[in-house]
């Protein structure tokens, strides 16, 4: 068996009294990737928000690394890299300031920190605006800055949360190799994400969310097979149950194609 590096134990959790979690129970072990799907309001966010310690309140078991996050010192976040969704990031900084700043958190020395940043970010074409403002920065290339500040400290475990927005064709192939690439080394990647065929390529095991539970769990053949479904869309769409999406997208374009006249 290979090694554990992630396990929740009936994992629960509620919001103002409403369930989002019911009992989530998942091993994740070294080399894998793992696409973490689901509706909007599954759960998948606050899962992800549980397992890096920035909320509290949760029911069950929650293990890093052979150890519970709950009496954990918290020194296991040095090997997580984590993006989030909806990342604040100081625009008022340079990039390498940012990234230097990042890596110095994670233990880096500055100088090491600095050149790295700086090689990563050469190989995303951005070397030429490394001194430059944030601020200045498309969206892509904020999100660029991102996804190497969760890996400037070169992290065992690697929490993504639509990790893609914003990105390039030619970006997204050079993540989706990378990400195979860390995995081969032994990196543990928990990729969430509604880019269903993102996900369908990268991962080598999925699991759906639906209501706070899991609905499902395998790889896409496995997935495929269960469900008879052909794309890892399909499958999504049989079980979460929504079968109504181009009856509504018809519906949709009748209403902007309509002239105002009746009949």
């Amino acid at each position: 068996m290979n090694e554990k590096v992630l396990s929740l134990q009936n994992l629960t959790m509620s919001y103002s009294g409403k369930d989002v979690l019911n009992g989530i129970n998942l091993d994740v072990y070294r080399g894998q990737i793992i696409g973490y799907i689901g509706p909007n309001g599954a759960g998948k966010s606050t899962t992800l928000k549980v397992m890096l310690g920035l909320v509290e309140g949760y029911g069950g078991t929650v293990e890093i690394f052979g150890k519970s996050i709950a009496t954990n010192d918290h020194i296991y976040k040095h090997k997580i890299g984590y993006v989030p969704e909806n990342a604040e990031i100081y625009d008022n900084l340079t990039a390498a300031e940012y990234l230097t700043f990042i890596g110095e958190l994670y233990g880096l020395k500055r100088d090491e920190a600095t050149t790295k940043a700086l090689k990563l970010l050469d190989e995303f074409d951005m070397g030429d605006v490394f001194h430059s403002r944030i601020s200045s920065y498309s969206k892509g290339m904020r999100q660029k800055v991102l996804i190497i500040s969760s890996l400037l400290h070169n992290p065992d475990l690697i929490f993504l949360d639509e990790p893609l927005s914003g990105l390039d064709a030619n970006s997204v192939m050079v993540i989706k190799d990378m990400l195979e690439a860390l995995a081969n080394q032994g990196k543990t990647i928990f990729y969430s994400s509604h880019i269903m065929d993102v996900v369908e390529k990268i991962s080598n095991r999925i699991v759906l969310l639906v209501n706070g539970e899991i609905a499902a769990d395998g790889s896409f053949d496995d997935l495929k097979e269960q469900s008879k479904a052909g794309s890892l869309e399909g499958i999504f769409n049989q079980l979460t149950g929504f079968d109504e999406h181009k009856e509504t997208a018809e519906k949709i374009v009748s209403i902007v194609t309509w002239d105002g006249q009746d009949g």
